[in-house]
């Protein structure tokens, strides 16, 4: 019997994001609940041990944590997304984790207090964008013409910058053509596409605003 599976996810949450984009790829139907992480329900506090989303709830048992959910999904259902061999399999895991250091670090560019560290997130995003750049084939997914949990990682990874190039062109992607090929396919994704409510724009957009950071400061700037 196919279990019933419950995603309970918060709607900016990139995490939940790339558990919902596994989802979709391997056709699986699921629920999603939504929940406001300023105001946890004690039902999710019970599920969930370290207080984040996504949680995976399987017939009502919970897995926590976004990469182990995805882990669990390709292990139990069909449609493969990760590599068959265990070497280019172990490659893709460990450039899932460079995807979760790459949110990481746009967490600290729209949390920048000032214009100096805003900058040297510029300058650590652009960097990181390099190494993909030396990574990445003829495209257009990560390895190629299949679709990987790599790409479901950094679906929501890019989709920030959407909201960020309407903020002011910080030259993100200047030296990185294929980065930027890679991105436009994953952002024409229907699963990509779908993972996110009709107005995750301007959820960020208020999100990002009320951060009191430089970026904020910058936004605010130009609304006046």
């Amino acid at each position: 019997m196919t279990p019933k599976l419950t995603l309970v996810s918060h709607a900016l949450c990139p995490y939940v994001q790339r558990a919902a984009i596994v989802l979709a790829e391997k056709k699986i139907a699921f629920e999603r609940i939504d929940i406001d992480l300023a105001n946890k329900p004690d039902w999710f506090l019970k599920i969930s041990p370290l207080g984040k989303t996504p949680v995976l709830l399987v017939d009502g048992q919970p897995i926590f944590e976004s990469a182990v959910i995805c882990e669990y999904l390709e292990e139990t259902t069909d449609n493969k997304l990760h590599p068959s061999a265990p070497l280019p399999r172990a490659q893709h895991r460990g450039w899932m984790e460079f995807g979760s250091a790459t949110l990481n670090t746009i967490a600290g560019f729209y949390a920048a207090p000032d214009d100096m560290q805003l900058a040297a997130k510029v300058a650590d995003l652009r960097a990181k964008f390099l190494q993909l750049e030396a990574t990445l084939g003829a495209g257009p997914f990560f390895a190629g013409g299949h679709f990987s949990i790599v790409d479901a990682v950094f679906g929501p990874v890019f989709r920030y910058f959407d909201t960020f190039d309407t903020i002011e062109d910080f030259d993100f992607f200047a030296a990185t053509p294929k980065v930027r090929a890679w991105r436009a396919a994953l952002a024409a994704r229907p699963s990509v596409r779908q993972a996110v409510r009709e107005d995750n724009a301007d959820l960020l957009r208020s999100f990002l605003l009320k951060r009191q950071s430089a970026l904020s400061a910058r936004m605010a700037a130009a609304l006046l």
